[in-house]
């Protein structure tokens, strides 16, 4: 199992850099931020300083959108990325959430964010694409690569991922809505002709490694609000009846009443309250390292590639810190001395 940091953008940027230079040097492959440019700094300019700062991590957004972000704009990004630090990017999209919803857009429909999966991995790896009705390709681009995950939480979406994309996000570590995700994501894939594990696996949720776990709850309660922004899409389509989404994850949501997006992704928002102590435990991993392990363990078991640790708690250096000294050695195969 692979591990990767999820960031925010808040200034100084440094930090952020700072974070991606310790999270490699602790065992991450990847550093990942979210993709809002109104509540914090522009990730791609933090993206250049990150790679030019590490040596290996891979960089990429948790989540962009295909409506702020035009996609040949997004592709020719990663691809310049490629060619000044190596083939080190990775791109994460979805519907798009904080960043549209702030400045009161919606969400993409699921044509619009499957053409643009399209369009972003086809230029960004140096291939043609059609856009507008016409091919275009960067000339300058041939030795780019870039793979393009989805986020998504909800059947249609879910189809979409295994028909098109490299692989998929999931934004929650509970286990049985992780199986359930997987399995119509590689189902999609294989109704499609595709390999279903060439779909990589990534789910990412708040970890906290420490004791109180009373205190990492309220730390990390607003974890349950940012994903019930997304579950209360599903309900207003699929209902709540587990005929569409399961009940595990829809029926938290029922004491939601709004969500201020100035407060998105931060430990303490006034309103989240709604969320109970049972999906913070389900949803994110808290507690002592054996509980991490143990967790990240059923996960690998369902076939989960990777874990993005969100850092949005203040607990930050000592997680990171314990995640490098114990979680991740835990994680990793041993490897057999050769013998000749």
């Amino acid at each position: 199992m692979e591990f990767g940091l999820v960031l925010q953008c808040n200034p100084p940027a440094s930090r952020v850099v700072d974070l991606a230079v310790a999270a490699e040097n602790r065992g991450f492959s990847h550093v990942w931020t979210f993709d809002s440019h109104v509540l914090w700094q522009e990730p791609y300019v933090i993206y250049s300083q990150i790679l030019a700062a590490t040596r290996n991590v891979v960089v990429g957004p948790m989540v962009t959108n295909p409506l702020t972000r035009d996609a040949t704009v997004t592709a020719s990004t990663f691809a310049t990325l490629n060619a000044m630090f190596g083939n080190r990017t990775v791109c994460g999209i979805g519907r798009g959430d904080s960043a549209v919803r702030v400045v009161s857009g919606k969400p993409s429909t699921l044509a619009i964010l499957k053409d643009s999966v399209e369009v972003i991995r086809e230029l960004g790896s140096g291939r043609s694409a059609t856009v507008n009705g016409t091919s275009v390709r960067f000339p300058w681009a041939s030795k780019s690569t870039l793979d393009v995950y989805v986020a998504g939480y909800g059947p249609k979406a879910l189809e979409l991922t295994g028909k098109y994309a490299d692989g998929f996000i999931l934004q929650l570590a509970d286990p049985a809505i992780a199986k359930w995700t997987i399995d119509r994501v590689r189902s999609a894939a294989s109704d499609a002709g595709r390999d279903p594990a060439s779909v990589k696996i990534v789910v990412a949720a708040p970890a906290y490694v420490g004791d109180d776990i009373a205190h990492q709850r309220e730390q990390c309660r607003w974890f349950g609000g940012m994903v019930g922004n997304h579950v209360a899409d599903l309900v207003g389509r699929y209902g709540t009846d587990g005929s569409g989404v399961p009940q595990a994850l829809t029926d938290y949501i029922a004491g939601r009443q709004g969500y201020d997006y100035n407060e998105h992704g931060r430990a303490g928002n006034s309103h989240t309250e709604f969320v109970p102590d049972e999906i913070i435990d389900r949803f994110c991993i808290l507690g002592p390292p054996s509980h991490h392990v143990e967790r990240l363990e059923e996960l690998r078991s369902l076939g989960v590639d990777q874990f993005g640790v969100y850092l949005q708690h203040d607990g930050k250096d000592a997680t990171l810190e314990a995640y490098g000294e114990t979680v991740i050695p835990a994680m990793q195969p041993l490897v057999a001395a050769r013998v000749d």
